[in-house]
């Protein structure tokens, strides 16, 4: 099978072509080094498949970053076939920096003009045909967005795959075109594959071809020591760069028609930047946008309209639907479809409980409380999950989360974090796994594994259910309106934000000091969300967590069930004998070490099932609610809310609980990510014991000022002790 590579720059529409060709559901982004491995794909269309490989996006082939390294040694050691090159049709000659390093290269290489319909709507031109004749390479006018060229973009690179290619470079004109030349003939004489990209990588001393090609770097001493122009101090890197430019500017620039080319044209992103980017209001708008999300998925009062409905009233009373879109108020999208699916999987546990009436106790138990019970109550918050994840998805795709990154450097770089560093942060929201992997786009280790420790602090979809769960106790425990179930869930997500910014700072400024890297980022155009891809990532999501829910979730229910109705000499326990089940006697063992939490030795008879919990969850996140819910059932409360209640529980607590499955040690998968990112065993130790202390520190803290207000005042006093110890330390560094 024929393999094709995709490389372009970040932001190019390279991944949505990925997905346009294959249909894969690869992730797409809107930030640098979102794509951080290889993803593959199948072309169908032309008249053998071809297997596509979507590289990380890069700026160069120079091995400075993981992404960089990634792409060159894929394009170099496994020589496919073809490379695409996608163009931000839009930013040209930025874009054809890296065009011609690939010529270099000794493989066919088809230029995709992507983004035509931006370039043409602002009434601009691109000759491609003359374009074509001065690369002396293939180009096609596309837009990945619209799905169109695609097809025309795949028979020509078929065509030209089929073609032998030999690299050549564009730096005739510079003064280093004769040692380039030199260093080509050495290493072809000495059998190197891609010479030519090899003599001007040697040329510019890289630091991969100064190790590989000992040998040949004399050749490179030799010519510094000659009346060499000294335009860039003898750096030839810097010289090599300003060649491909002045290359690019000379000869492919021109082909670029610009409507107004001696005019400054303000775009609506500009326009819409200079709002949403705002070195004051950028942030607060942030956070109003976080909260219309979080309204819109979790409020039972959309648009706070519930005052204009009478006292009890009930949407749809007296059917099978009532309440459901709303009671004393109208429901958000995502509280009407949580509430559709609780609708069918009551059902459905009914119907099921039915036909098992006449079974064994154990059976019936087993199947309705356990496995379905345990099932349900994680799958009841599935819609809920895709509504957040919709909108952060929009967000993302939309181009919005970039800029968040860009206003949140500015107020971290004093702190020693760049905003870079918040662009896999912000993607934990999604799930922690891609998060720790997208760290490798840092280049400073320091900051990466400062990085790595913070990102489960924002909740991934995982840990939803938990919030919404607890939310809804603390409502009818504090006896407040069903519209607070936005603002609780909000407030602990900003929580685990302030969490993450906190701890980083404080790493940053004792363990993990180091220099602070540049941040340079392209801010791309807004532009609507491709539908398409929304619903493969909606699909995908939900496969993910169904598939979960009926293989790691289903095994625990039904552990949990049995070692919940069962003593020690495996005698079958009813419901008023659970307390001296197996797993009480377990969780009681552990219980007493979440008493400064709240949720310890100072609850009643069932408290054991908040420790249960807990220590489910390291397994997956789902498990906390999935264990609680075949608890409830088990037991014969009322749902969670009733189980949560006679634990004689408080709402501090409840939101200590909340807190410490936010930010304690995160699922499984989460661990061996974070581990495999780590090349030291002592870092990944000292990470799990970090997750553990910070975990029983904020929970802690919620619990004992939630109770007793004034201890706040010895918090506070801490941290200014604290704050003044590493100030003091810092201040020592800098002296020394």
């Amino acid at each position: 099978m024929l393999k094709f590579a995709l490389a372009g720059n970040p932001n190019s529409g390279k991944t949505t072509l990925f997905n346009g060709l294959t249909g894969s559901t690869a992730h797409v982004g809107n930030w640098p080094g979102v794509t951080v491995d290889k993803r593959e794909g199948v072309y169908k269309k032309c008249d053998e498949p071809i297997a596509l490989v979507d590289l990380p996006g890069i700026y160069s082939l120079s091995p400075y970053t993981q992404e960089e390294v990634i792409a060159r040694n894929y394009i170099l050691d496994e020589k496919p076939d073809c490379v695409i090159n996608i163009i931000d049709a839009t930013n040209l000659e930025r874009n054809l920096y890296l065009t011609t390093q690939i010529m270099e290269i000794d493989v066919p290489v088809v230029l995709a003009l992507n983004m035509m319909d931006a370039v043409e709507k602002r009434g601009d031109n691109i000759d491609a045909k003359e374009l074509e004749n001065r690369l002396g390479l293939p180009v096609v006018k596309i837009s990945a967005l619209k799905g169109e060229g695609l097809d025309k973009l795949m028979s020509i690179a078929y065509a030209a795959s089929k073609v032998k290619r030999e690299g050549k470079t564009v730096l005739e004109e510079t003064a280093l075109k004769h040692l380039v030349k030199d260093l080509t003939i050495a290493l072809s004489g000495q059998g190197v594959e891609n010479p030519v990209f090899h003599a001007v990588k040697l040329a510019e001393l890289d630091d991969l071809e100064v190790l590989m090609h000992k040998d040949a770097v004399k050749m490179v001493d030799a010519f510094k020591k000659s009346n060499l122009d000294d335009t860039f101090g003898g750096d030839f890197e810097a010289l090599v760069a300003d060649g491909r430019y002045k290359y690019i500017t000379k000869y492919f620039s021109p082909t670029l028609k610009r409507k107004n080319k001696d005019k400054f044209i303000v775009t609506p992103s500009d326009k819409a930047d200079k709002i949403l980017t705002h070195k004051i209001w950028g942030f607060p708008i942030f956070l109003l946008i976080l909260f219309a999300i979080f309204h819109l998925t979790f409020s039972e009062n959309l648009l706070f309209l519930g005052a204009l409905f009478p006292e009890g009233y009930v949407t749809l009373q007296g059917t099978a639907f009532e309440g459901v879109f709303g009671e004393g108020g109208i429901n958000s999208p995502g509280v009407t479809l949580m509430n559709l699916v609780g609708l069918l999987t009551d059902t459905i546990s009914g119907g099921i409980s039915s036909l098992l009436e006449n079974s064994a106790p154990w059976v019936s138990g087993l199947i309705c409380d356990g496995i379905l019970g345990g099932v349900f109550a994680v799958l009841g918050f599935l819609p809920q999950i895709l509504v957040l994840f919709l909108f952060f998805s929009i967000l993302e795709d939309s181009g919005y989360m970039a800029r968040i990154a860009f206003i949140l450097d500015r107020a971290l770089r004093k702190f020693g974090l760049s905003g870079r560093a918040f662009l896999p942060m912000i993607m934990g929201f999604g799930c922690s796994v891609p998060a720790m992997i997208n760290t490798r786009t840092l280049a400073d280790e320091k900051e990466k594994l400062a990085t790595i420790r913070v990102i489960p602090f924002f909740s991934c979809g995982a840990k939803l259910p938990i919030l919404t769960a607890v939310a809804g106790t603390i409502i009818t425990k504090g006896s407040l309106t069903a519209g607070y179930a936005d603002v609780i869930t909000y407030s602990m997500y900003l929580l685990g934000m302030l969490t993450a910014f906190v701890s980083v700072i404080l790493m940053r400024k004792t363990t993990q000091k180091g220099e602070i890297p540049p941040f340079i980022m392209e801010l791309p155009a807004y532009h609507a969300p491709q539908i398409r891809n929304l619903i493969a990532l909606l699909w995908e999501k939900a496969k993910h967590f169904i598939e979960k829910a009926f293989t790691i979730i289903l095994a625990s229910t039904i552990i949990v069930w049995v070692v919940s109705h069962f003593s020690f000499t495996w005698t079958f326990l009813d419901e008023e004998q659970m307390s001296n089940s197996i797993l009480a006697g377990l969780s009681g063992l552990i219980q007493p070490i979440f008493t400064p939490l709240g949720f310890g030795s100072q609850l009643a008879d069932y408290g054991w099932v908040f420790a249960l919990a807990a220590i489910t969850g390291l397994i997956a996140k789902e498990n906390v609610v999935a264990t609680l819910g075949s608890l409830a059932v088990g037991l014969g409360f009322a749902g969670i809310d009733g189980l949560f209640l006679a634990t004689g529980i408080t709402i501090p607590a409840l939101l200590s609980f909340i807190a410490f499955n936010m930010t304690t040690i995160p699922c499984f998968a989460a661990v061996s990510a974070a581990k495999g990112e780590m090349s030291d065993k002592k870092k990944f130790n000292w990470t799990l014991l970090f997750w553990i202390a910070v975990s029983f520190i904020v929970s802690s803290a919620i619990y004992f000022i939630g109770t007793w207000w004034w201890t706040c005042f010895i918090y506070l006093v801490v941290a200014a002790i604290v704050c003044v110890v590493i100030n003091l330390i810092d201040k020592k560094t800098i002296k020394a």
